[in-house]
Formats: C-alpha cells, structure tokens, sequence
C-alpha cells in the first residue's frame, strides 16, 4: 500500500497509516509527451506514420498474420539490437538480425499466447484505473487473458483499431502543425476529454468496418464440407458455381478464429 506514517503529538507518538489516491490523474490517449518527441520527425515520416495507422484501423484483422509477424519481429529485432549494446558485444547487428527472425518464424505460433499477455494486461489496467483501491488483480488479468482468447477476433480487432487510431491521431497532429500553425501539445491538454472520446469512438467504428470487410472463413469452410470434391463419371452436367453463404457481420466478432 502507497502511504505515509504521521506522528501525532510529542509525549505519546502514534502512528496513523493515511492511503491517498493521487487526484487529477486522467487517462490520455492522445499523449503531449509523445507529440513533444515526434516534433522531430519529418514529414515524410510522418505521413507514412499516418498511412500505417489507418491502414491498421480498416484492416486490422483482414491482415492480422502480417501485422502480427511484422510488429513481433521488429519489436524482437530491436530488443536484441539494445541487448546487444548492452552487453558490449562486437555482432550487435548479427544479434538483432538473428533474434527478430527467429521470432518472425515463431510468431503465428506465439500468437496466442501474446493475446493473453494482452487481454489480461487491458483487463488490469482498465480495472486498476476505474478501481484504483480494487484487489485480486491476478484474478482480473487471467480472466481478461481467457477472454482475450476466446474472443480471439474481437480483442486483434479492438487492438488493430485502437493502436491504428493512436498512431494515425498522433501522426495527423504532428503534420498539421506547421500548415495551421497550431500549438498541438497545448491543444491537447485542454481538448483531453474530447480526445479521448473522439478515440473511443473511431477504434469503435474501426471494429465494425474490420467485422464488414473481414473475409467470412468459415462459410467457405461449411460450403466445401457440403460440397467435396468427387471425380464423377458424368462430365457433361453443367457445373453450377456454388456461392458460400454469407453470415451476418456481428457474427464475425464472435467467432474464435485461429491464427494461423
């Protein structure tokens, strides 16, 4: 427990134990530190930034086995790249090259098990910061990890929308600067509440146009178990093109679809 001890009186010294939530704590999905630090960027950048996190937000799912083995190997390569330099070590870029093809090859397979960490991460924080007295939080994260593997689809897209619409957001205020003129770390802190609202709403968006664009596998699945492929005698009957039966949208966010 965070807190500190007070001393009451001289001659008879007592200890009280006070527990203070610090206030004015505030969650920030568009960060002014983070735009601080992207000032720097040139614009180039920043337009391809902005083009990946809407691409991330349309088709997070459609994707997903790219992002997840691009996003997995680039993280591994520069984790090795930092290890590397750590130690001091003369093969620093044989190191990261080594480490992020490793976890490129193996990511389709770990892609289960980083929906978990996930799951049970989002279900921490969300609780943690909605309830910051709350208690028990390892039963709060194994049961957002459960979820977050059994509603495999639904929580890549909440994160390929979410993470889309902080990249493309960060990214578009960065490049507006300079045409509008416009203080955008100042603009930030007294539009937060706004902001976040606005991101909400667009990762929530994101996820139904992923759920409407997504391609429905398992219709395909059902319409060729219905209809296998035989070699029949007959070649003369006209081939009639079986179309598969479309689901409706909602349906896709239920399903557990596999990684791979």
């Amino acid at each position: 427990m965070n807190g500190r001890f007070v001393i009451d009186g001289l001659q008879e010294p007592s200890l009280k134990w006070s527990t203070k939530h610090p206030a004015g704590l505030s969650m920030q999905l568009i960060v002014p530190d983070i735009l601080t630090e992207a000032r720097g960027l040139t614009t180039a950048m920043s337009g391809t930034l902005c083009a990946l996190g809407l691409a991330l937000w349309l088709f997070g799912w459609r994707w997903h086995r790219f992002w997840i083995v691009a996003g997995i190997t680039l993280a591994a390569g520069l984790l090795g790249l930092n290890a590397g330099r750590a130690a001091g070590g003369t093969q620093i870029m044989a190191l990261g090259i080594l480490i992020a093809v490793a976890a490129g090859m193996m990511a389709l397979e770990l892609a289960k098990v980083f929906a978990f960490v996930a799951g049970g991460c989002g279900a921490w924080l969300a609780v943690q910061w909605v309830f910051p007295q709350a208690q028990e939080l390892w039963a709060v994260f194994l049961s957002g990890g459960l979820f977050g593997v059994l509603l495999y689809r639904l929580w890549t897209m909440l994160l390929t929308s979410l993470t889309g619409v902080l990249v493309a957001g960060h990214a578009a205020l960065v490049l507006l600067e300079r045409p509008l003129g416009l203080n955008s770390v100042a603009w930030v802190t007294n539009n937060q509440a706004a902001l976040n609202g606005a991101a909400v709403g667009l990762t929530v968006l994101g996820i139904l146009l992923q759920a409407v664009a997504a391609p429905d596998e398992e219709a395909k699945v059902e319409v060729v178990e219905e209809h296998p492929s035989e070699v029949h005698p007959v070649v003369h009957q006209p081939v009639v093109a079986v179309k598969p039966k479309r689901r409706p949208w909602w349906r896709k966010l239920l399903s557990s679809s596999k990684a791979t």
